[in-house]
């Protein structure tokens, strides 16, 4: 690949446009537009048509910028120079196109040497950019996956999120968690394979419950040779491999010749783990017989939305599926917007031998060979018209159907509680954002401060935040614990959308203003533009309008759990951090606790209740309940953390080798912390500079 600058070299001659014409993609995630103002439009055109005269007729991918540097649209080419001149003829654009080439201000290439290649680039470029007018995957979670290590004698088998940096085999994806730890759970059940860390399998001196119950063969005291455990191990990656039907005959004919040998009791074993994997394969809503490795995508648009649909099959076995809420223009058709999921979708992740699809893709070989380079092997889309592979596609097209109907149902209730919610606390419009915060700790004892946020969608988790409570606070101070949490939040707030105004002010140029990064910048804000003359900033043109479609970063109401101490609180300090435009509410609980009596602290109102049936009230207590419920998580899992954490891991120097010998030799933490020096020097595997650290850590006061 060969990136191409922004600035365009002067002695490039000019090339003729081609005579070919040109199909313009039309921006796929664009905010409802209104008609882009003709000056801006023919701005836009200039500078495109500027860039388009040096551009090589060769593949590659382009990126739009507006004029404070953020991202508006990724697209790739066959012809860069083909396509970008398309976008500078000026005819023929929808209004979401001219609203975009309105608001294009540069232009960045990246040559490829096929067209393959520029899709591949393209769909790594959208989801790391996330430009505001392309079809982005809202769904950033991760999909889980088994993992069966291979760099053990041991092999564990073990539920996987994340990057895949360790040795070993990766079965998935699955669509949800619960799906992997009931097929782990039924697969320990039948190869007996040992699923704790490799630390804790090297520091076993005896076998653990998992033995016991029959749920591990025990390799880590030697219950089983590693000669017989790496066969079940290759049983077992058999199975998630496909090959099924092999591992179940022979397990059925090792049982059947124990039952001959009249030992029952190893035959009773056998059968116990045909049982559990005929439950892996019969426990599913959908199975398949002549598809043994595919996924299924189907979209479905209602009222101007999208939802695709994704089944999992592997070794003939549903492994679950999940709705994708994809953002997208409401002028593409469903076949555009499922082309740009598909590739998006396999970005980060291996394709299957076969991807089912409901619509037929303009690009479908462009897609296909995309796939193969990225998965090594022959991948296959089709779009079947009969058949099992036909039902398929229907089913996930109707859970498609179905999942969006709920969705839009979902909205329309929660809209209708925002609406309750703001009229409830006298705002001048329903909130698009509220965050609630929290605190929880044990007699000030690993405290944390929870964040979470409610917006139309519901509850949106992606944006919860948890506050590690700094020691400087006094324990068990609740106001100070909501004070720092407070403004450790506003501050950075405060920060990010003040980076810009603080530029101008100060009279920088355009070019400092456009080199701001776009996360900095706020979506739902008036954002200043680098004036065309240079030397400061001009406020964003009257006839844009901002992004109704996107998730605002600055809250319209924040509600924190307590009385009228944790009110003044969090009013000072957001008012130290210029946000005391936001609607601030304490919610005190009610006469002894009870539901329905909770007391409401407002700025410029006397303590007031809302009616007991009020919809509002019931909308309070579930956000109250959940920011309770994610603030003690929290607090339970930093403090689980801190009861797991070994002393010995504080000394530097010290790892796993020399942690299991001093253990081996005294046993306890607290043996070691009460040895002399002359005994911790005299433990095998511990050299003198060890021993040394490890005695002036316990006995350093």
């Amino acid at each position: 690949m060969q990136a191409m600058n922004r600035e365009r070299p002067d002695d490039v001659p000019e090339e003729e446009f081609e005579d070919e014409e040109e199909l313009l993609p039309a921006p796929e995630a664009a905010p409802e537009p209104g008609e882009a103002a003709p000056g801006a439009l023919k701005a836009g055109i200039e500078v495109i048509a500027d860039f388009a005269r040096h551009l090589p007729n060769r593949p590659g991918v382009y990126r739009m910028f507006d004029r404070a540097g953020e991202v508006l649209y990724v697209g790739k080419a066959k012809s860069l120079k083909n396509r970008v001149s398309a976008y500078a003829r000026g005819m023929a654009h929808t209004n979401a196109v001219a609203r975009m080439i309105a608001e294009t201000a540069n232009m960045e290439f990246v040559t490829t040497g096929t067209e393959t290649e520029a899709l591949l680039l393209e769909s790594n470029l959208i989801k790391q950019l996330r430009p505001r007018y392309n079809v982005l995957l809202r769904d950033d979670k991760s999909f889980p996956y088994i993992f069966l290590s291979g760099d053990h004698p041991a092999p564990q088998i073990a539920k996987h999120r994340g990057s895949r940096q360790r040795k070993g085999d990766y079965f998935g994806p699955f669509a949800s968690v619960w799906a992997v730890e009931r097929t782990i759970d039924a697969l320990q059940k039948a190869f007996l394979l040992r699923s704790c860390s490799d630390s804790y399998y090297e520091n076993r001196t005896r076998p653990c419950l998992l033995f016991q119950i029959k749920r591990c063969s025990g390799p880590c005291t030697g219950e089983i040779s590693h000669t017989d455990y790496q066969a079940l191990a290759d049983q077992a990656r058999d199975f998630l491999s496909g090959r099924s039907t092999a591992v179940k005959q022979l397990l059925s004919q090792r049982m059947q010749a124990a039952a001959e040998e009249l030992e029952f009791e190893k035959a009773a074993r056998y059968r116990d783990r045909l049982a559990a994997l005929s439950a892996v394969q019969a426990g599913q809503d959908i199975n398949t017989q002549g598809v043994e490795e595919a996924d299924v995508f189907a979209i479905d648009e209602q009222a101007g939305q999208f939802c695709v649909e994704i089944f999992f099959f592997r070794n003939k076995q549903n492994w679950g599926n999940r709705a994708l809420f994809p953002r997208a223009d409401r002028s593409l058709t469903p076949a555009e917007v499922l082309a740009s999921v598909v590739t998006q979708f396999y970005d980060d992740k291996p394709p299957p031998k076969l991807v089912l699809l409901s619509h037929e893709l303009a690009e479908a070989e462009l897609i296909a060979e995309a796939l193969c380079a990225r998965a090594g092997r022959k991948v296959e889309l089709a779009t079947p018209k009969r058949g099992e592979r036909r039902d398929l596609v229907a089913h996930a097209r109707k859970n498609a159907h179905e999942a969006l109907a709920r969705k839009l149902a979902d909205s329309a209730g929660q809209q209708s509680l925002l609406n309750a919610l703001g009229a409830a606390f006298g705002l001048a419009k329903a909130p698009r954002r509220v965050e609630v915060y929290d605190n929880s700790h044990i007699m000030g004892t690993n405290a944390v401060g929870g964040m979470i946020v409610a917006g139309r969608d519901g509850f949106m988790k992606s944006h919860y935040r948890t506050f590690n409570i700094s020691a400087d606070t006094i324990a068990g101070d609740d106001f100070g614990m909501m004070r720092e949490v407070l403004k450790r939040r506003f501050s950075r707030l405060a920060k990010e959308s003040g980076v810009a105004l603080a530029l101008a002010d100060e009279g920088a140029s355009a070019d400092a203003v456009a080199s701001i990064p776009p996360t900095l910048a706020q979506p739902d804000a008036p954002r200043p533009y680098p004036s065309p003359q240079g030397g400061g900033v001009e406020p964003r043109p009257e006839n844009e309008e901002p992004d109704d479609t996107a998730f605002p970063s600055r809250p319209d109401l924040v509600i924190v759990d307590g009385g009228k101490g944790q009110f003044e609180a969090a009013r000072r300090i957001m008012a130290e951090c210029g946000a005391s435009d936001i609607a601030l509410v304490a919610i005190a609980k009610g006469e002894d606790r009870n539901a329905m009596r909770e007391t409401f602290f407002m700025v410029g109102k006397e303590p007031f209740k809302l009616p007991p049936r009020d919809p509002a009230l019931f909308f309070i207590q579930r956000l109250r309940d959940e920011a309770h419920r994610f603030a003690i998580g929290t607090h339970r899992a930093k403090r689980k953390r801190e009861i797991k954490t070994n002393p010995l891991d504080e000394i530097p120097g010290i790892g796993p080798s020399r942690k299991r010998a001093l253990l081996l030799h005294f046993g306890t933490v607290k043996a070691i912390q009460r040895a002399k020096l002359d005994d911790l020097m005299r433990t095998p595997g511990v050299n003198a500079a060890t021993a040394k650290a490890v005695h002036a850590h316990f006995h350093e006061h």
